[in-house]
């Protein structure tokens, strides 16, 4: 049987894709560790052994612009293949991977994340967003002052360690439940990760979302925290609880007015059903987290808590110029995701007017 044969794509005309906003996905097939030594910013990595259980949920629609690369290793041209044969209709490879990206001018990253990385560190620097060292926070601890430490991981990330005392809030969740963790506006917050982005994001939202509380950032998270010569729990299950009325109001109206100073638009149920029916690419993710989304979600749409859709854009938004529309039934964990998102150069939407019959499927995401 005859291979196919895919054309080649310049990184120039790439380079001027990404440019002009058009909708393209620029795909590293090499595993994650090849990847995260050197890549275009904007490219995702789907490595070739994982192709067909990512793909499809990551690139959803078959006429998407595709370009596929590799470092030399010849992985590009089998994962075309692969691509050909589930229907992908827009594939090419880029001319002379990295290597053509770099004599374009275009330039290698490191690590993985890299988009929604850099844009942490651009937040940090341009809102000054306020910090502590690891020391500094242990010395809080230690003095038993008013104060409460919130990690913005997921929950397992927490739950294998934490810094003592602290409670799991993932990143999504924080403006809406540090109300009711820290009711008196003396008590100091403090947000951490397990390095960086996270804790700086977690906290510049407090901040956006005008708590009176002084809150900070741990400088470094728990990599910091270890370094520093400080000791870590582990096995840990302190969790946020339900938001009170008063809290998720407040909330939901500082959310709202977040969202909309960052460019946020809204949209009805019709207007989404509309546009999955067009060419372009409009992902839908709940940003609630997974047990209320088991309980009751919009058809269709695909579980991503908030924190983390904003820290590993690339991995559930794999195209690049797509729309993106959040769901919550609160005001206040959409908008937040969705202020981020628009800041990180995203059109999002948020849904508005939806009904509680709306969320009639239940269970767990099913990739």
């Amino acid at each position: 049987m005859t291979k196919p044969v895919f054309p080649f794509r310049q990184a120039a005309e790439l380079l001027t894709a990404l440019r002009q906003q058009q909708e393209v996905a620029i795909i590293d097939v090499r595993d994650e560790a090849l990847f995260a030594t050197g890549h275009p910013l904007f490219a995702v990595n789907i490595p070739l052994s994982k192709l067909e259980l990512e793909l499809l949920d990551r690139i959803p629609q078959r006429h998407t612009a595709i370009t596929l690369y590799d470092n030399g290793e010849g992985l590009a041209q089998t994962a075309g293949e692969r691509l050909a044969a589930l229907g992908y209709q827009q594939v090419t490879l880029l001319a002379d991977d990295l290597a053509g990206w770099q004599a374009a001018g275009g330039e290698l990253f490191i690590d993985v994340n890299s988009p929604s990385k850099a844009f942490g560190e651009l937040v940090e620097h341009h809102a000054r967003t306020p910090s502590l060292s690891a020391d500094e926070v242990q010395a809080l601890i230690s003095d038993d002052a008013d104060v409460v430490v919130l990690d913005a991981r997921r929950f397992d990330e927490y739950h294998t360690m934490s810094i003592p005392g602290a409670t799991s809030v993932p990143g999504g969740e924080l403006v809406l439940r540090v109300r009711d963790i820290a009711p008196s506006p003396h008590t100091t917050v403090i947000v951490n990760c397990a390095g960086r982005t996270r804790s700086i994001i977690g906290t510049q939202s407090l901040v956006n979302a005008g708590i009176r509380n002084p809150v900070f950032a741990l400088r470094n998270g728990t990599i910091g925290w270890t370094l520093a010569g400080h000791a870590l729990e582990h096995g840990q299950s302190r969790r946020y609880g339900n938001a009170s009325e008063t809290a998720q109001r407040q909330a939901a109206s500082q959310a709202r007015a977040i969202a909309d100073r960052a460019g946020v638009t809204r949209i009805p149920l019709a207007t989404l059903t509309r546009w999955q029916q067009e060419a372009r690419t409009t992902y839908l993710f709940d940003v609630r987290d997974a047990e209320e989304y088991a309980a009751g979600h919009l058809p269709g749409s695909r579980h991503v808590a908030g924190g983390q859709l904003v820290q590993e854009t690339d991995h559930y938004a794999s195209v690049r110029g797509a729309r993106i529309v959040l769901v919550d039934d609160d005001g206040v964990r959409a908008n937040m995701t969705g202020s981020w998102l628009a800041q990180l150069g995203w059109q999002v939407a948020g849904l508005d007017a939806l009904q509680a019959s709306d969320f009639s499927a239940v269970g767990s995401w099913q990739p």
